[in-house]
């Protein structure tokens, strides 16, 4: 079934949303690490755990599992409250990646997500995204980039944010660096804020928090020094200063 330019598929108690190009073909077998056998590899960099990178002859994707972290983990890792299915985390996420590349933002296409209820109030969701291939994590490539590249990197995360784009965990982890410039990935609660003005606080915020994110790592001081100069780059990218 066609909604709003995506494929519905019910299948007993598992519900998922794919693009059109994908459309019936997705099953809950799909969301299951273990029905891919060999073609699944757990993602090792960064994150919670409950990732693997799924490599076909037709496919290469990231299946990602929405998990708990913080106290609550210790309660339940997988399962969510239920509020009704516009607000199940993993088709939020699709929907609002699917529209983020339509319109052109450096972001992994997703291919479908789905989710299951556990009991009458809880459900799991998992989300299958186009891979990155040949990008790695900016807390891996801290050490390779010029100024130019935090720069640039400042520039495209002032566009997210020009846009109303907030990413709820802007951090070192969930910013892919390739040849080609910066992804941002894993906007699982992200949100456009359609009403946010230029000097809104959730974009200094943000910063703030990629910020501390950088800070907890070990840093080369060769080339353009530590951290404190590479943020001034990042900064003046932001602020529109060109390199």
């Amino acid at each position: 079934m066609m909604v709003d330019g995506v494929c519905i598929s019910r299948e007993h108690d598992f519900v998922s949303i794919a693009r059109e190009d994908y459309g019936a073909i997705v099953t809950p077998a799909w969301f299951d690490p273990d029905a891919w056998g060999v073609a699944a590899k757990p993602v090792t960099s960064g994150g919670r755990g409950g990732a693997w990178f799924v490599e076909t002859a037709d496919m290469s994707a990231v299946l990602r599992k929405y998990l708990r972290g913080g106290l609550v983990a210790r309660i339940s890792r997988s399962n969510y409250l239920y509020l009704g299915e516009k607000r199940v985390r993993s088709f939020a996420e699709f929907r609002l990646l699917l529209k983020l590349h339509d319109d052109g933002f450096p972001v992994p296409r997703p291919i479908a997500a789905g989710y299951r209820k556990t009991a009458s109030t809880f459900y799991q969701g998992a989300i299958l995204l186009e891979r990155l291939k040949d990008s790695a994590p900016l807390a891996d490539r801290i050490g390779d980039l010029s100024l130019n590249r935090w720069r640039s990197l400042g520039g495209i995360l002032r566009r997210f944010h020009d846009a109303g784009v907030c990413h709820a965990d802007l951090n070192c982890f969930n910013i892919l660096v390739r040849d080609d410039g910066f992804y941002l990935i894993d906007f699982d609660k992200g949100e456009i804020r359609e009403k946010s003005n230029r000097a809104a606080s959730w974009k200094a915020a943000n910063l703030a928090r990629l910020h501390r994110s950088l800070e907890r790592l070990s840093w080369p001081r060769e080339n353009a020094g530590g951290l404190e100069d590479r943020w001034v780059g990042l900064k003046e990218g932001y602020q529109g200063k060109a390199g």
